[in-house]
């Protein structure tokens, strides 16, 4: 039988939705402000994945410019009913405190890589909307958490059900507050299962960090009332610093076409143990949210729980942690030609963009990004600084790995020192470490770096760099664990540190509060002058240990 590795989707990959539709496996995960919106991961083991696709890549179905860092897309939802597939996301955009403006969509498509009809609009109750498609009666509801602005009143305040009319293609009848959650509280990403005549709502509860938690509770009727699991919760790492696997929680479940169950779940890998520190914080994982999955198995009392390890019998305390390792299904084995990860290199030979690169809150365009006005090269058009939250042009990739380098080239003709262009390591609009080539006074194109932390932007004492007017530069960030360089090479092989060594748990979630995505390195062009001129990166490398 093989084992499967956790996290299968490494990366920031949070919030995970799993959907199997024949021998097929899809998972989609949030994307938060990156374009293009969800992630869809595809298996046919359960072992091997790929990024396969996109669901929103549409600009008519989603509006991400002016969102806040860590908003956007929250919690997808990815259903099939027997004829089509169902994705439910939000467009979360903004949250303070209490005060929410959150737009819930659904779109419909017959074959997972579109063409996706809609969007419809359901509703602004709350974030994580998902629907479920009842086997029995044919009716379709959605359930998604509630928030209440009111003083005496949970923030989090439960989970509401209402069904959807898919000729009126809209929410109808009453809107009922189902599940007020558990003891953890702070319940939020709910689905809908049925099995063996009992609706099971499962949920995340605990918050998105190292109190994360999977719930569940059961009814015999879709509007409750809902009974507790008595061992909640099913799958957590809460209180237990020593797991790799922290912030277990946020979860779905699927069946094999054998009768066997998974769950797959969000979780974090901390670069750390617990009993040190990073800068007086501890446990940042550069990587964000990822992805996990843990085989599960039904009681004779009809809960869900984590198949016991090999030599194991029955359940026991710490039974729910989640693992590491986990048996496969008993599957045919399925090894895609390009692993999880994407390629090592992309010399930008074929004029579409490799699935594995996003964009900020915009969709890439002929007046900004370019893979035929050069061939053989990505032109990026100088744009808005990365301070930005409208209109940037930059291209990047999920960090994946605790240990990467990641190198460009890149040929420019700066004029002015505020037009640059080069490699990023980015967390968001606040953190970021710059490398770039641009112009200079005396020097002419040289090379400059920005270190910025929590908004606030700084340069090494050493640049400008010299490079003696060179236009073509490659460019390199080396990643390990909390260490980050940035180095330059004029010939391709021989690389000089372009200053101290960056703390790169700052492009961490827990480096400030609330945020919710990960570390993403790119290559970025900026022309406050208004010119527009463009940079040509000749390629892309990412090599991961």
């Amino acid at each position: 039988m093989s084992t499967i590795t956790n996290p299968i989707l490494p990366g920031f990959n949070p919030d995970p939705s799993i959907c199997r539709f024949g021998d097929d496996f899809y998972v989609a995960t949030s994307t938060f402000e990156w374009w293009p919106g969800v992630q869809i991961h595809h298996s046919r083991d359960l072992v091997h994945w790929r990024l396969l696709t996109h669901g929103v890549r549409e600009a008519r179905l989603l509006d991400l410019v002016g969102n806040q860092a860590s908003h956007g897309v929250w919690a997808p939802c990815l259903t099939h009913d027997g004829e089509k597939f169902h994705l439910v996301y939000s467009n979360v955009r903004t949250c303070a405190h209490a005060f929410w403006d959150v737009h819930n969509y659904v779109i419909t498509a017959k074959d997972i890589m579109g063409p996706w009809e809609g969007p419809v609009y359901l509703n602004a109750s709350g974030f994580d909307p998902s629907m479920f498609h009842d086997p029995d009666t044919g009716k379709k509801w959605v359930v998604n958490m509630l928030f209440d602005n009111r003083r005496d009143r949970s923030v989090f305040d439960g989970i509401v059900l209402q069904e959807y009319d898919p000729g009126k293609k809209e929410l109808v009848g009453p809107i009922r507050n189902i599940f007020k959650g558990t003891e953890i509280k702070w319940t939020e990403g709910p689905h809908l299962y049925k099995k063996d005549g009992w609706y099971y709502l499962m949920c995340a509860e605990g918050g998105t960090s190292y109190g994360h938690a999977v719930t569940m509770a059961r009814s015999r009727q879709i509007e409750g009332p809902y009974e507790v699991d008595p061992t909640n919760p099913i799958v957590t790492s809460r209180g237990h610093p020593e797991l790799a696997l922290q912030k277990s929680g946020h979860a779905s479940i699927v069946d094999t076409p054998g009768g066997e169950w998974y769950l797959v779940h969000l979780c974090g890998r901390p670069i750390q143990a617990a009993d040190k520190k990073v800068e007086g914080e501890t446990r940042r994982c550069i990587l964000g949210r990822e992805t996990a999955i843990q085989k599960m198995c039904w009681t004779e009392d009809g809960w869900l729980r984590m198949t016991p390890p090999e030599g194991v019998e029955g359940h026991s305390e710490g039974s729910n942690l989640a693992r590491l390792t986990v048996p496969g299904p008993n599957l045919p084995e399925h090894v895609f030609e390009e692993a999880v990860t994407g390629p090592v290199r992309d010399d930008f030979d074929v004029p579409k963009l490799n699935v594995h690169f996003s964009t900020l809150r915009v969709p890439p365009d002929e007046s900004w990004l370019s893979l035929t006005a050069r061939p053989g090269h990505l032109r990026l058009t100088g744009r808005e600084t990365l301070f930005s939250r409208h209109h940037t042009s930059l291209v990047g990739r999920r960090l994946q790995h605790l240990k990467a380098r990641i190198t460009t080239c890149v040929e420019f003709h700066p004029q002015a020192h505020t037009q640059m262009a080069g490699l990023v390591a980015y967390y968001d609009s606040k953190d970021f470490h710059f490398i770039y080539l641009h112009g200079d006074e005396k020097l002419g194109p040289s090379l400059g770096m920005y270190k910025v932390v929590k908004g606030m932007a700084w340069q090494p004492e050493n640049v400008p760099i010299d490079i003696g007017g060179a236009t073509r530069v490659h460019l390199r960030a080396t990643f390990d664990h909390q260490a980050l360089r940035l180095s330059y090479s004029l010939d391709g092989e021989t690389f000089v540190d372009a200053s101290e060594i960056l703390d790169a748990t700052r492009l961490a979630d827990e480096a400030e509060n609330p945020r919710f995505t990960g570390t993403f390195v790119g290559m970025t062009a900026w022309d406050l002058t208004g010119r527009k001129i463009a940079a040509d990166f000749d390629y892309f490398e990412y090599i991961g240990e």
